[in-house]
């Protein structure tokens, strides 16, 4: 985390569809900063200790069964103490909800009440896996990101040099994440994930043509608003001076936030089918993860048949 990314608690409740119980606190003017949250156990017993006030607070059975054990008083008392500690905001899960009194509180201190119909652990769940790719260190490239059998292929390369080929994946039945700039996330050391900026999701620009709605021409099927990238497809214009890889032994990368990429350059001239090789390298690419690799196979062929020309030619 670089401390510069941030979420609106708007768009929180917008994602996790919560119920807002204060619609007369501006939750736009509140921003979440870290991917996770806190249930407020060991604080509704007045331990603040090392009390992480950052985090979006949970509120579940165990801590609504506790509150409601204690007299009214002390109830309020724990309630003010958590509610006047600056917290971003409070969830209630399962539909539980608070009295009348602590929702004044909350306006007192001006401190969201959101409810949800979710479990507990369900929603704990839900919001972290969200909360980490939105508040992951973020990056715009030019290119397109496309999923494929599965597999998230990002293809760059020069503007004009046949990117837009998405739709041909498209029409094959493939899903577009976003054409011309990807925001790629890094959610952790091993995984990038690629999305649409708002602005430009589910559109793509064909040259002749203009802008076009993915979305509508083919269907909610054909879209997909995140993916994580599994390789990437470098475009360039074919060099007949330039050797290219035939055999693929040996993998290339690139690299992307300080995450390593499988990586392969394509040379595109007149007649290549290039939707076709993109799903061939997407299928390869899946075949490798699962254990097999077409390119070391024929090398232990060719070994073998030149083991066994050698015993052949003892024999002679």
């Amino acid at each position: 985390m670089n401390g510069k990314e941030r979420v609106n608690l708007f768009k929180v409740i917008e994602k996790m569809n919560l119920v807002n119980l204060t619609p007369d606190i501006d939750v736009k003017g509140i921003w979440i900063h870290v991917p996770e949250f806190n249930r407020p156990a060991l604080q509704l017993t007045g331990f603040y200790d090392q009390f992480d006030n950052d985090r979006i607070q949970i509120i579940g059975n165990v801590e609504y069964a506790y509150l409601k054990s204690l007299s009214e008083t002390e109830r309020y008392e724990r309630y003010m103490q958590l509610l006047s500690s600056n917290i971003p905001c409070l969830i209630f899960c399962r539909n539980l909800e608070p009295e009348a009194e602590i929702i004044e509180l909350a306006k007192k201190y001006q401190i969201p009440i959101l409810k949800s119909a979710e479990s507990t652990s369900s929603f704990s769940a839900e919001v972290i896996r969200w909360l980490k790719v939105q508040l992951a260190p973020c990056i715009v490239i030019h290119g397109v990101l496309v999923d494929v059998y599965g597999e998230g292929v990002l293809i760059t390369g020069e503007s004009g040099i046949g990117k837009s080929e998405a739709v041909e994946l498209i029409k094959r039945g493939h899903r577009l994440v976003t054409d011309d700039a990807v925001e790629i996330r890094k959610v952790s050391d091993e995984t990038l994930v690629g999305s649409a900026p708002g602005v430009t999701k589910y559109f793509i620009e064909l040259r002749g043509i203009g802008i076009i709605d993915v979305k509508t021409l083919f269907g909610v099927e054909s879209v997909k608003e995140t993916q994580e990238i599994d390789m990437v497809i470098k475009l360039e214009d074919w060099n007949k001076d330039k050797e290219y890889d035939r055999l693929g032994l040996e993998e290339e990368y690139t690299e992307y936030l300080g995450n390593k990429v499988v990586c392969h350059s394509l040379p595109i001239r007149p007649g290549r089918n290039l939707a076709v090789i993109v799903e061939a390298a997407a299928v390869n690419h899946r075949q490798k993860k699962m254990g097999y690799n077409a390119a070391k196979e024929l090398y232990r062929r060719v070994q073998e048949n030149l083991m066994r020309g050698d015993d052949e030619d003892e024999f002679i």
